[in-house]
């Protein structure tokens, strides 16, 4: 069946295509704080369907493709049908809120990617199932909640390390959004979390 995960990674794969082949375009969509600053607020969505390269581009579809399927089925009811679509795009502005008041005056600044609103669908994820197992880097079994103290913990080593075009804060504050929204959305997931996280299951 074709659903919204699906969709949104079409999309983002196409877009990212066409803004390789053209610098232009590619210019127009990357979040550029004074660019955003002087009414060019689209920014805030459209970054998130550009990509530095194809790495960055398969690692994010990828997992997206994966944990997206997964919980689309949470949202789906919401708004018309579109609850998923809205809850990534709305991940992807929330996430880079902090980076744009941090960098409102930054003329070198850029981001792009399609990480916060992934990031917010995969720990979504972790919420439903805390112990399922991750592959990281589709290898290294690992079980999520492990996966998430430890994404956490190296996002916020990364940013205040500095010295990479990694937009990590944009990743923590777009898992902080998936589980807030997630639990807002449907309340009874936080016991069943807790009630999952102590009852471990390998």
């Amino acid at each position: 069946m074709f659903n919204h995960t699906t969709l949104i990674i079409i999309v983002t794969v196409i877009v990212s295509l066409l803004a390789w082949q053209n610098k232009v375009l590619f210019n127009r969509l990357i979040f550029y704080p004074p660019a955003v600053s002087d009414g060019q607020w689209y920014r805030f969505v459209s970054h998130g369907f550009i990509h530095a390269d194809s790495m960055h581009l398969l690692f994010n579809m990828f997992t997206l493709y994966f944990f997206g399927r997964a919980i689309e089925g949470l949202y789906q009811p919401f708004l018309g049908g579109y609850g998923f679509i809205v809850f990534y795009l709305l991940a992807i502005i929330i996430a880079m809120i902090p980076s744009y008041i941090k960098n409102k005056k930054n003329a070198s600044y850029l981001s792009l990617g399609a990480s916060g609103g992934v990031s917010a669908v995969l720990f979504a994820f972790i919420l439903l199932a805390p112990w399922e197992t991750i592959y990281l880097f589709a290898i290294v079994p690992i079980p999520a909640i492990l996966f998430a103290v430890a994404y956490v913990a190296y996002s916020i080593y990364a940013d205040k390390r500095g010295g990479s075009n990694i937009n990590h804060m944009a990743h923590m504050w777009g898992g902080a959004f998936g589980v807030i929204a997630t639990i807002i959305l449907e309340p009874q997931v936080l016991p069943h979390f807790i009630n999952a996280l102590l009852s471990p299951s390998f």
